[in-house]
């Protein structure tokens, strides 16, 4: 193992919950700042670093616990599960942005922002549509969010990996 990576290893519940936490800060700060409204896609895949958070959080604990240093592993591979089914959560929302197959029926919104007009509508009675998981709303290196998040959520899964792998060969 790399001598870069067993700090990270060695407090991985504590590295998982940081990197869960800027995940999150990340997609709040792209819809603040960014004016980029969440399709029901994304605001899935905030949930699962929600879980990821929690479960991070209480692996921190129960480890610290009389006899809970064993269960290092299995909150590491918890870990890996949670973030596993981010990745194809991810995975899911790029196939539907590329129109490579189609997304749920929620995801059929047309934008995400709202003019004045809009809003007078809104007041009148109209429907506004929500942002559609169909459309990137933003694009780098040719990814979208949800690829970068299939490729953040892929790095943590393998290093919760690690992880696990690292806490078994650990001397009991």
């Amino acid at each position: 193992m790399s001598a870069l990576l067993k700090p990270f290893l060695e407090r991985w519940r504590l590295t998982a919950l940081v990197a869960s936490l800027a995940m999150l800060a990340i997609a709040h700060a792209f819809e603040t700042f960014g004016g980029l409204a969440p399709c029901a896609l994304c605001l899935r895949a905030r949930e699962v670093y929600w879980v990821a958070a929690g479960l991070a959080l209480a692996g921190m604990l129960v480890t610290r616990m009389a006899a809970g240093a064993r269960w290092r592993w299995a909150f590491d591979a918890a870990l890996a599960a949670v973030f596993a089914f981010g990745v194809g959560l991810a995975v899911y929302h790029s196939g539907v942005e590329w129109k490579w197959w189609p997304g749920p029926t929620a995801c059929s919104g047309g934008g995400g922002s709202v003019s004045a007009g809009q809003m007078a509508d809104l007041l009148g009675g109209a429907k506004i549509a929500p942002p559609a998981c169909d459309k990137a709303a933003w694009v780098f290196l040719g990814l979208s969010m949800a690829g970068w998040n299939a490729l953040a959520s892929l790095g943590l899964t393998a290093l919760s990996l690690l992880a696990v792998r690292h806490e078994k060969r650990k001397p009991s």
